[in-house]
């Protein structure tokens, strides 16, 4: 319609004169409004990067699965899982859980143990062969040198983490589980390595009670433990079990989140770089029965080298150096991002998390009305943009929360007829108590 217009435009010089001035118009309208939606398309995909890229469907991933068993019989690819899954029937598909931008997530059951698969890329054929193996025969592999493949997986994870060998721990990745190195084992570590979760979750084995541990692989599909993953339809964000009243639902809450304050302070100190978290929302996280709050998607955890250089780029403004939920100042005379992270952890966990438990002033709850206004007034400060003192911050946030589960403790022995609450477990400072957690809330946790 446009080139009709303008094609009209051209035979009517006496209305937009001569040489086409209304069509180039037009022309200059239709770029800018089709600029416009390129522009918020990109907006919206960089704002939910959660975003579905396809359909997930079983009949995809059973294909998906045959095509790796395939793959495995051929000897192209090996793992420790290969044969419970393509042989002995004992990991079995069950269903689909996402498809994201390639990323493939499907839950199993592996010897009646729930498990989720995953993968970044849905063929083995799409990750870059080892270059090592060139020239080795089929069955393969067993003369190449380990220092050799040290020297090659230390520089994935360099790639992928940004750290140095020694500080990675890479003996960690256990480059070959059992026997001698095959091809098919060497081309399966080599694609994995280039998987930048595997290879944080792999290092993290045995080191975070926050990160759950590799369980095997098959190919280029890793295991890890199944949990059931937080939602923002859940008004409690995550689900917590059997509902235990108002009392049982503000004690699962807060222990909960003693286990999100415990997490932020693990990952800022317990490592030699800070481990960042760069997409923090309910779905990249579970609860464990205990409480224990297991970071379930760690595509964009980052420790300190690799934020450094993730934030440092070209920049006119602030917002160029937003990096999902990692923060980056921008100096105007250099136009560069600063490669200091701005905001913290704890600042957005508080955002969007803590906010959502504890900002509500409504209503009547289990928990007194001073200690409540103390700790709405906690997290709105530990919330804010540009939040100072974090240590201090944390601190008190959790001698709040420890106040609420002694105050909820103390109501409990008070009420008649009630049973005693054994005291004497501290799993992140949450007490014997509040074992078993609470789920869907009908109303807001601390209301």
């Amino acid at each position: 319609m446009a080139r009709a217009r303008a094609a009209g435009a051209r035979g009517r010089p006496g209305r937009c004169g001569l040489g086409g001035r209304c069509g180039r118009r037009a022309l200059l309208a239709c770029a800018a409004w089709t600029a416009g939606w390129v522009l918020a398309a990109a907006l919206l995909l960089r704002a939910h990067p959660g975003v579905p890229s396809e359909r997930c469907t079983d009949e995809k991933s059973r294909r998906i699965l045959a095509a790796l068993c395939q793959d495995y019989r051929g000897g192209a690819l090996g793992g420790d899982l290969c044969e419970d899954l393509c042989e002995a029937g004992q990991l079995r598909y069950r269903r689909c859980l996402y498809y994201e931008r390639g990323k493939k997530v499907l839950q199993a059951d592996w010897r009646g143990r729930p498990v989720v698969l995953k993968s970044k890329e849905e063929a083995f054929s799409s990750f870059p062969p080892l270059g090592l193996l060139d020239g080795q025969p089929e069955a393969g592999g067993q003369d190449l040198p380990e220092a050799e493949l040290l020297v090659l997986a230390a520089g994935e994870a360099r790639s992928a983490l940004g750290l140095e060998p020694a500080e990675g721990g890479l003996g960690r990745l256990e480059l070959v589980r059992r026997g001698p190195p095959r091809r098919g084992q060497l081309a399966s570590l080599w694609a994995l390595l280039q998987q930048e979760e595997f290879v944080l979750l792999s290092l993290l084995r045995g080191r975070s009670p926050h990160a759950p541990p590799v369980l095997g692989s098959c190919g280029h599909f890793y295991a890890l433990e199944h949990l059931a993953a937080g939602s923002p339809g859940h008004r409690a964000l995550f689900p917590l079990g059997p509902d235990g009243g108002r009392r049982g639902q503000a004690r699962a809450v807060s222990g909960v989140a003693l286990s999100f304050l415990d997490m932020v302070r693990h990952f800022d100190h317990d490592f030699a770089h800070r481990l960042h978290l760069c997409d923090v929302k309910p779905e990249n996280f579970a609860i464990r029965n205990d409480f224990t709050v297991v970071a379930i998607d760690v595509d964009m955890a980052f420790f300190e080298p690799k934020m450094r250089e993730i934030l440092e780029q070209n920049c006119t403004r602030d917002e160029d150096c937003n990096f999902f939920d990692c923060f980056s100042k921008c100096d105007l005379r250099a136009h560069r991002c600063g490669a200091q992270r701005a905001n913290s952890n704890l600042q957005v966990v508080c955002d969007k998390i803590f906010r959502h438990w504890f900002s509500s002033s409504r209503g009547s709850s289990a928990v007194s009305s001073p200690l409540r206004g103390q700790l709405r007034a906690a997290v709105q400060e530990c919330a804010a943009p540009g939040a100072q003192g974090a240590p201090r911050v944390l601190g008190r946030l959790r001698s709040l929360l420890q106040a609420v589960l002694r105050e909820l403790r103390d109501g409990e022995e008070l009420r008649p007829g009630a049973r005693s609450h054994p005291r004497g477990d501290s799993h992140h400072g949450t007490p014997g108590a509040a074992r078993k957690a609470p789920a869907g809330l009908s109303h807001h946790p601390f209301e």
